[in-house]
């Protein structure tokens, strides 16, 4: 790997680095405990955490069904980087203006998450269309791994500082701990725009093939090539496979990040423990998803997922028992060993299965299937907690997730999805006479 390579690599890593600090404070730790506890004081605490449940499944809504067709407009117009600026601004806006959130303004809290889970999930499907571009296809899953890891760390960093903000305010000239949660909403904003540069500035925009037979406006040759795509949808019957699996259990791992704070929250475990056990997530993921990146080497990247899917299980199990701060640490340290990995091994194989040359409209379709988790997990956690007065049964629940998911993984064949990937890529290039 030569030195610009390697900067291009860098600087793409560099995005994850940059917005995973809304997945951390946002998503993740803050905001979860500051909606529960201020923004929706005035609702008893399980109502709050299922509001904070169908917020999540409103924001993976709006993004679900437009994701595909998004993708196809950049793939024919050449415009993955541009999207990504648009959403990524978007997201940004809506993230810092959650500053603006007081004592019983969930309403208002809600409407900003959303707006800011929309730019967030939306500026991810082209972000992750440029993998199969910067990255070859025996190095995929370590640069995917890679990524993930400089989330970790960013992320982390940003969640230490917020951290610090909320627990010893004065130090900042900071009022009161309600101010430095409400402050940090608006760091996150300024972390994600300025670290999100790299990418603008050192990867290029990958060139677009249109073919003989479509349209040069970008959305009837959108609406064209997804077309074209389900027609020939059988071809793709192992990415088809992959994604259905990965539907399910990620169902599973997106419900146990979103909803793991805010059910801390409800069962008694201070802001203190929640938030310092989702910092330890981050910093002990580092290593644990380096290592992940590796593992496909010796026991090929489809059973490192699984090995992942069984201690996800097990993190289940253990959670539906959790009472006190000791036992929400230990299931925080078993996910740190896991989450990274999971995550960006299922990014890398889906990647090396999907045709470069359409690699936003694919990756539209890995994060509709990832947003129909996001949706029907905290969904169904927040109709349980209401019908049971507790959200318990609801952590049980994802136990189906992980081992459907599983199961279907098994009958994927990989080497097979990654030869009509390479096929499908021949042939669109020939369509455009190249």
């Amino acid at each position: 790997m030569n030195r610009d390579h390697r900067k291009i690599v860098r600087s793409w890593k560099m995005y994850d680095w940059a917005n995973s600090a809304f997945a951390t404070t946002i998503m993740a730790a803050v905001l979860p405990e500051f909606y529960s506890s201020v923004a929706g004081s005035a609702l008893d605490r399980t109502t709050a955490t299922s509001y904070w449940g169908y917020s999540n499944t409103i924001a993976m809504l709006l993004i679900a069904f437009t994701a595909p067709i998004l993708g196809a407009i950049a793939d024919h117009s050449g415009a993955k980087k541009r999207f990504l600026g648009g959403f990524a601004c978007f997201g940004i806006l809506a993230t810092a203006l959650l500053i603006g959130t007081g004592s019983g303004m969930w309403f208002y809290a809600s409407l900003l998450y959303i707006f800011g889970r929309v730019g967030f999930g939306g500026a991810n499907i082209f972000y992750d269309s440029l993998l199969p571009h910067i990255a070859r296809s025996d190095d995929i899953d370590r640069v995917s791994a890679e990524g993930y890891a400089y989330g970790y760390l960013g992320g982390g960093i940003l969640l230490a500082i917020n951290l610090l903000m909320i627990m010893k305010p004065g130090f900042f000239g900071i009022p009161n701990a309600e101010w430095g949660s409400r402050i940090s909403f608006l760091s996150v904003a300024v972390w994600w725009a300025v670290f999100s540069m790299p990418i603008f500035r050192n990867v290029s925009e990958p060139s677009a093939i249109i073919a003989r037979d479509e349209s040069y406006n970008p959305i009837v040759a959108g609406y064209q090539r997804l077309r074209r795509t389900f027609r020939d949808v059988r071809r793709f019957r192992e990415l088809i496979k992959f994604l259905v699996a990965f539907w399910l259990y990620n169902d599973g791992i997106g419900t146990i990040i979103i909803m793991a704070v805010i059910f801390g929250a409800e069962i008694g475990i201070g802001r203190v423990h929640l938030v310092g056990a989702i910092l330890m997530v981050q910093f002990f993921g580092i290593p644990f998803t380096v290592l992940f990146g590796r593992l496909p080497k010796r026991l090929g990247t489809k059973n490192s997922i699984l090995l992942a899917l069984g201690m996800y299980t097990i993190i289940a199990i253990l959670g539906y028992s959790m009472q006190k701060p000791l036992h929400f640490w230990l299931l925080a340290l078993l996910v740190s060993m896991v989450q990274g990995g999971s995550q960006a091994l299922s990014r890398s194989m889906y990647g090396s299965m999907a045709p470069p040359s359409k690699s936003a409209e694919f990756f539209g379709f890995y994060n509709v299937s990832s947003k129909f988790a996001g949706i029907i997990g905290p969904g169904l956690f927040g109709v349980v907690g209401q019908l049971t007065g507790s959200s318990r049964l609801g952590i049980i629940s994802v136990i189906f997730f992980f081992f459907s998911g599983a199961l279907i993984l098994t009958q994927v064949d990989h080497a097979q999805g990654m030869k009509v990937a390479i096929s499908e890529d021949e042939e669109e290039r020939m369509r455009a006479g190249e």
